[in-house]
């Protein structure tokens, strides 16, 4: 990953919002002074979530933050879900998001926690064409929350607004900065601001949780938060540098490669349950696998060849193959040469998922087949929720994803920087500091996209309590374990139970 600087400045403060639809135009892009009232539609549902029947109000539209003298900067387009009838002081409100960077809200959102989802198949196969099925979703958690799903800048229909130059909220601080910002605002304008809360995300929407946190909890005007959920995190950004000479990869990664090739029947007395074989993998990774690695070329003939045999066992991989890797087995390969005596690559985001490439001759697969089986549904889902239930509307193309460039990886203070980005320790501080603040993660075992044990890593590190505040939760699944039936009942339980235990 190839990082760059750019200067941020961002600022934000309170908006009315307006019930008017009036979509923007090139030339109101083009100047400032006629930048139109925020568009927001406003409707009421009923549904049973968590086995409780709820009546809900659904806000779907845009946000304004401004800078000091009032002129709009950015449109923040959010879906809030909110309990019909009296406010009760002691119901939780929780804001989520996704990663990317540069992807909206909308798999969370259709596939986990909102009141509809969209219906995939459960088994790992691609999603076809539509229609697509979108049904009530009775795992959502509007039993026991209001939920606030939000759209950063250049996702989904985000944006900056004028003459305001987008990049200004591209950034780990800034992007940070423009949602702590967006999240005062919205417990303004609902009066929540002594409820508990709730935050959260999913892929680097977990790196954006812990930046927000920090822009939360980290300055003279707190907003003190009851719970952080972290699903499918990467928080320490080293572990996925693949730069030579960084070995701390190919240690986390091995028990993502042990779980996946225990998953296809790779593993040579395979153990009866993935739980077991993962646990051999990861004694075997922090252990033999992790000296070896770091003895480097003063590794000896002798203790190569003892590491060899263990290592193809957990990876399912040839020890020819892995001694002329010279025993770093990069992810992009292991998805091309795990199943290549078969014909087939494995996905990314999901390893359980299978592709067939142009030929079987290549290094690495030629695209993800966990993500090309899924979007297809989730776009096609989140245009129609918004624009057809909820009447929002507006003349803007929805981004899914890849609406964002030149990301400031900046972060600033001795483990910030485009070397080294690692944004654990602001979870490590917000926890020190506000002793009621919790943690829940949620990892797939067939995630490669943020190994379950690279999550492990980063949340055991000095500086972060531990102190049985932080709950871990595995799902058989991969990056978005929710689209397996199962792990979504289960991942919908376990942050019910979460929240509710606070």
């Amino acid at each position: 990953m190839k990082l760059k600087f750019v200067l941020a400045v961002t600022a934000a403060i309170a908006a009315p919002l307006a019930a008017q639809n009036r979509p923007e135009t090139k030339t109101e892009r083009a100047d400032d002074a006629v930048i139109p009232p925020p568009v927001v539609s406003i409707t009421r549902h009923s549904g049973t979530f968590g086995g409780t029947r709820i009546n809900y109000r659904a806000i779907a539209g845009e946000t304004y933050l401004k800078d000091k003298d009032g002129k709009p900067l950015a449109a923040i387009t959010s879906y809030s879900y909110i309990k019909e009838g009296p406010v009760d002081p002691k119901r939780p409100v929780t804001f989520l998001w996704n990663g990317g960077p540069g992807s909206g809200s909308l798999w969370l959102h259709m596939g986990a926690f909102g009141p509809k989802r969209v219906v995939i198949p459960s088994d790992a196969r691609d999603d076809g064409a539509p229609p697509y099925p979108i049904v009530d979703n009775v795992d959502s958690l509007l039993d026991v929350t209001d939920i606030v799903f939000i759209d950063p800048v250049g996702t989904g229909f985000s944006r900056a607004l004028g003459k305001t130059d987008p990049k200004d909220y591209w950034g780990v601080t800034k992007d940070a900065k423009s949602m702590a910002a967006f999240i005062r605002l919205w417990l303004n304008e609902h009066g929540r601001w002594n409820a508990p809360k709730f935050i959260g995300g999913e892929s680097y929407g977990t790196t954006r949780s812990a930046a927000v946190i920090n822009e939360l909890e980290g300055t003279y005007t707190d907003v003190s938060v009851n719970g952080i959920i972290l699903i499918s995190s990467i928080l320490d950004l080293s572990a996925a540098a693949d730069t030579p000479g960084n070995e701390i990869g190919y240690i986390t990664n091995l028990p993502s490669m042990a779980a996946t090739a225990w998953y296809h029947n790779k593993v040579a007395d395979r153990p009866a349950t993935v739980e077991q074989f993962v646990a051999e993998a990861k004694a075997f990774a922090i252990g033999p696998y992790a000296a070896a690695l770091l003895k480097g070329n003063a590794l000896s003939a002798e203790e190569r060849q003892a590491v060899l045999p263990q290592l193809s066992r957990y990876t399912g991989v040839s020890q020819d193959y892995l001694a002329r890797a010279d025993l770093r087995l990069a992810p992009g390969r292991f998805y091309k040469e795990l199943l290549r005596d078969r014909g087939q690559t494995i996905g990314r985001l999901d390893t359980r998922y299978l592709g067939k490439d142009y030929d079987n001759a290549g290094e690495e697969p030629d695209n993800d087949p966990s993500f090309y089986a899924i979007d297809g549904a989730y776009t096609a889902a989140m245009n129609a929720y918004a624009r057809e239930t909820l009447k929002y509307s507006p003349d803007l193309t929805y981004v899914s994803i890849g609406g964002v460039r030149d990301w400031d990886w900046q972060i600033g203070g001795p483990r910030g920087g485009a070397g080294y980005v690692n944004v654990a320790p602001y979870i490590g501080r917000a926890m020190r500091e506000n002793s009621g603040l919790r943690v829940f993660v949620g990892q797939g075992y067939y995630d490669f996209a943020t190994p379950f044990f690279g999550a492990e890593y980063s949340l055991s590190r000095t500086g972060i309590p531990n102190d049985g505040r932080i709950t871990w939760h595995w799902y058989n699944a991969g990056h978005m374990m929710y689209v397996r039936d199962e792990d979504l009942r289960k991942l919908s339980a376990d942050v019910r139970a979460f929240i509710k235990a606070r």
